[in-house]
């Protein structure tokens, strides 16, 4: 991947995050309605979520600027495309979710697996970061 895809991958990233976390953030019941869920009684704190994805949309486009320098905001960014996934698991086998959640999981997180770890990879070749 060269740098210049990086930070094209970073740069849509991060538009879809900004997106996203409007979407979320004006209109908080919106998602539920189109999934045919319940709305939240407390839709502030999806709302906080909204506020969260958004900011990471912004981290997105500063790290787009140079993806192997900024690549820790990649590295929280991809830690959290796969802890998100993680705990909708647990929470969905528990039953403190439904299965409608996992709609959100599609586009906020698996579609970036491979291109996150990419630069991540390519991060690693170029500068041999130590991870830990």
């Amino acid at each position: 991947m060269s740098n210049e895809q990086m930070s094209r991958v970073l740069i849509i990233a991060a538009i879809y995050n900004l997106l996203w976390g409007a979407w979320v953030v004006l209109f908080p019941n919106h998602f539920f309605e189109l999934v045919g869920m319940e709305l939240p009684t407390h839709p502030m704190i999806w709302q906080g979520m909204g506020m969260v994805i958004g900011v990471y949309g912004l981290g997105y486009w500063w790290a787009a600027q140079d993806p192997t320098t900024h690549w820790p905001i990649v590295m929280v960014g991809f830690l959290g495309k796969i802890f998100g996934p993680l705990g909708f698991l647990f929470n969905y086998i528990t039953g403190e979710v439904p299965l409608e959640f996992f709609y959100t999981l599609i586009t906020n997180d698996f579609i970036w697996w491979i291109p996150f770890f990419l630069i991540l990879r390519k991060t690693h070749q170029q500068k041999k970061i130590k991870w830990i």
